[in-house]
């Protein structure tokens, strides 16, 4: 095992660019996650792993299959550095975000598409409930957090090892699935149906947007049909994730 005991050494100096910078996650293509679960899950995904950080004195669970993985133990200096967590549980895993091929995309049928919307712990709870509800991908578009920000990341509890997360502009991606004959649904206030009407499909791409502005005026314009979730209290409105959670799975019965 590699032993690493100073916080100017040049990977520690990498990995704490990868928590604290979403310029060095894209330019890289890699990401950092904390704590035994968030671990664990990239376990699952070992092609994704580079290599696995643990504190000296933190032990790893015996049924970790930890066979090929590249280990590095660092002080508790060096993982106070790196970790974003007030309390750290002292195991971080240095991972490669996932290649997904042109020929997978056109695969999807069920997709979940972000317009704009700027606090990670919604993206990473979309993410989540997006992998819950059986969704093929969520699409992020402009303005939106990032993937692999780590409030994003915890909020997701690993399931960005589950489901493809991807950055696109939207009104390509709502032009190629409406011409593979996937159904599009906005979220809008105006000229939207209820969303328990909602008529079976094949195929559907919801779009979600910012609470504050909603969805792009351009996006809307776009749409196969809008749906609402009516206010049935006196509520001004439901949070983005709350919202999202109610119509995936709305659209996955449907």
């Amino acid at each position: 095992m590699k032993r690493i005991e100073s916080t100017q050494n040049s990977l520690v100096k990498h990995w704490k660019k990868l928590v604290t910078t979403r310029k060095e996650r894209e330019k890289t293509g890699e990401f950092l996650v904390e704590g035994f679960h968030l671990v664990e899950e990239a376990l699952k995904n070992k092609d994704q792993i580079i290599q696995i950080i643990v504190r000296e004195g933190v032990d790893l669970p015996l049924l970790w299959d930890i066979d090929n993985v590249m280990m590095v133990e660092v002080t508790p200096t060096v993982a106070k550095e790196i970790a974003e967590t007030e309390t750290s549980q002292g195991v971080f895993a240095h991972c490669k975000q996932k290649e997904i091929s042109r020929e997978d995309q056109l695969k999807w049928r069920k997709l979940l598409l972000v317009d704009a919307v700027q606090d990670p712990g919604n993206i990473g709870t979309m993410i989540r409930t997006a992998d819950a509800a059986g969704i093929d991908a969520v699409i992020l578009g402009k303005g939106c957090a990032d993937a692999y920000n780590p409030k994003t990341l915890r909020s997701s509890q690993g399931s960005h090892f589950h489901i493809p997360v991807v950055r696109g502009e939207l009104e390509d991606w709502i032009e190629d699935l409406q011409h593979n004959g996937v159904k599009v649904y906005g979220t809008a206030l105006q000229d939207a149906i209820e969303y328990t009407e909602i008529k079976k499909t094949d195929g559907f791409a919801l779009i979600v947007g910012n609470e504050g502005s909603g969805i792009h005026p351009q996006l809307l314009s776009q749409t196969d049909q809008n749906v609402i979730i009516p206010i049935l209290g006196q509520a001004e409105s439901l949070n983005v994730a709350v919202a999202t959670g109610i119509l995936l799975y709305q659209l996955v019965r449907s």
